[in-house]
Order: C-alpha cells, then structure tokens, then sequence
C-alpha cells in the first residue's frame, strides 16, 4: 500500500512543521484571545479547544487557527503563511491587557497522524488521542491535539524540533508511511476540506465558509462581529464553498469558471486529480442558485463542454 493509499485507507504521517505557531500568556490571555476570534475561549478548560477565524473590522476572514488550553498557555495553530500575520494582529491589539504573544514556530516540529485508523495506530505508539474534538493533552514532552488537515480523522503530534527524527523513526517502525504534501492535497480535496491560503481568503465572509463550528454566535462582542451578526439576521449569503467533481483528467486553475445555463456560477479555489476516483476533486464557491437540486456546470470557456457538478 503506497502512502496516498494509506491515508485515504489507513493511515499516514503529514510533517506539519512549517504551521504557524503563537503562545499567548499572561492573566488576560483568554480575554484577548477571546476578543479577537468567533469561537468562545473564555470557558475553555485546560485541555480543551477549538477552531477559530479572525476577522478584519469589515468582517473578512483575516486568517484561522486552532486554539488550544494547555493551561499555562493559549497555543494557537496556524497555517504556514499566517504565523507572522497573526501575531501582529493579536499584538496589534494589546493595549491595556496582561498578555504577551510569543512567535513558537521554531521550536515545535508537528506531525499529523491522519486517516480513518490513526486513533488505532496512536494508540499502539502509546499516544493517547484527546477524547474531543480539537482537544490535547501532554505527551512525552510535547502535547498532541485531535485535528485533520485532510478531513479525515487525525491526531497531531507536537514535539521540540530536536525531537522530530526520534518521532519519525517511531512512525516508520510502527509502518506507518509518510504522505507528500502534493498527496495530501489530493486527499484533502477528496474530502471536501478547506485550507485557508487557497480556498479561504480575507475575500470571503464567514457563512459563505459553511465552516459554522468555528463561530460562537452567542458569544460577546469581537472584532468582525457586527457583520456576521448582519449577514446571519438577514440571511444574505449569495455564494457557499461547496466540494465539486469535474469529468476531466487535467486540474482546471484556480479561478476558473462554472456556467450553468450559459451564465457563470461558480469560482474554482482549488482542484487536483483523484487517481482513485478517475476524475478531478475541487472546491469552490457556488451561488446560490447552483446549489439547488443537482446541476450540471460546466467548464466555462470548454469545446466541447466539461462537465462538473457538485461533489
């Protein structure tokens, strides 16, 4: 079984380590934290977590993190091109608040162990997985958190980076393979999962997302709130990343195109060909319109017509 084959079957090892990585601390940790994301974290116990967005005042998505209680700490976990610009936001913002943030994304090496038997196969390493959702607890003398970054269920493993080839060597004694980034992403948008940088931008407003756990709408007041609170109200959401399928061997860009009855309806964010379904796997934001029943788009601009529809 090759490492594609493994994840989308199994399990396989993902090197995370070029996420982004923030500590915040201080007494007003969570308060900050708290304010400047939609996901309740004031109430979050040690050991606890969740997914978050940040917005900009006018309600865009500026980026999204995981947020772990390790109870001395808020850590939060980011994408790759987001540490720096998430943390001179957070700092931005500190005013008259005890709280710090700290740039850790050196210091840690991240290994997701994902696929439909990762909790088997961390169990057998003695990792045990975090009873919630985007929980953590200690291990070795790291941590490891319930997140996925391909949609499927995984474990993340977070060690000091000196510790990262002890931790790969495990892995491949335990046979479990280590899956590229490119076969990752394949499977990632087999899955339906987005990431933002490709399919989630500060173009785009919460709901379109339809990632709707990372939003508290209860909670106080935080930055952005105003708008998502507006949009939710009047029900004004025209567009909705949605996974699609495309009749086709070849990956359209980014960007391209979806017509139905002749007039463009969709926007392509992302697509890869999926050798085990025989055709490409995408996302992209369809109106609203397209989402009704079960169309046919096609490629705008094809001769003869691609035929794509929703996934």
């Amino acid at each position: 079984m090759n490492s594609y084959e493994a994840l989308r079957s199994d399990a396989a090892a993902i090197d995370l380590s070029a996420r982004g990585k923030i500590r915040v601390t201080g007494e007003d940790r969570a308060r900050l934290v708290h304010a400047m994301s939609t996901n309740q974290v004031n109430d979050l116990k040690e050991g606890g977590g969740v997914y978050a967005f940040f917005l900009t005042a006018q309600g865009r998505i500026l980026a999204d993190a995981y947020i772990y209680n390790l109870g001395d700490s808020l850590f939060l976990d980011t994408e790759p091109e987001l540490g720096v610009k998430l943390l001179e936001h957070l700092d931005r913002y500190i005013i008259a608040d005890d709280a710090e943030v700290h740039d850790e994304t050196a210091n840690w090496a991240v290994i997701g162990l994902e696929g439909p038997r990762s909790f088997e196969h961390a169990k057998a390493l003695g990792i045990a997985v975090p009873e919630d959702e985007f929980g953590s607890s200690k291990w070795s003398s790291g941590f490891v958190t319930r997140a996925a970054s391909t949609g499927s269920r995984g474990v993340r493993i977070f060690v000091p980076s000196a510790e990262l080839p002890e931790l790969v060597r495990a892995l491949k004694a335990a046979g479990i393979p280590e899956v590229s980034a490119e076969d990752a992403r394949v499977v990632r948008l087999e899955n339906g999962a987005p990431r933002y940088g490709e399919d989630i931008t500060e173009r785009y407003l919460v709901q379109e997302t339809g990632l709707l756990h990372a939003v508290h709408f209860s909670k106080g007041c935080y930055l952005g709130q105003e708008i998502v609170e507006r949009v939710r109200s009047r029900a004004q959401v025209h567009r909705h990343l949605k996974p699609l399928r495309i009749s086709a061997s070849a990956p359209p860009e980014a960007g391209t195109k979806l017509t139905l009855n002749g007039q463009n309806v969709a926007e392509l964010t992302a697509a890869a060909y999926s050798p085990a379904l025989g055709e490409v796997v995408a996302l992209g934001y369809v109106r609203t319109e397209g989402t009704i029943g079960n169309p046919e788009f096609a490629i705008a601009g094809s001769d003869p017509a691609i035929a794509a529809r929703l996934g």
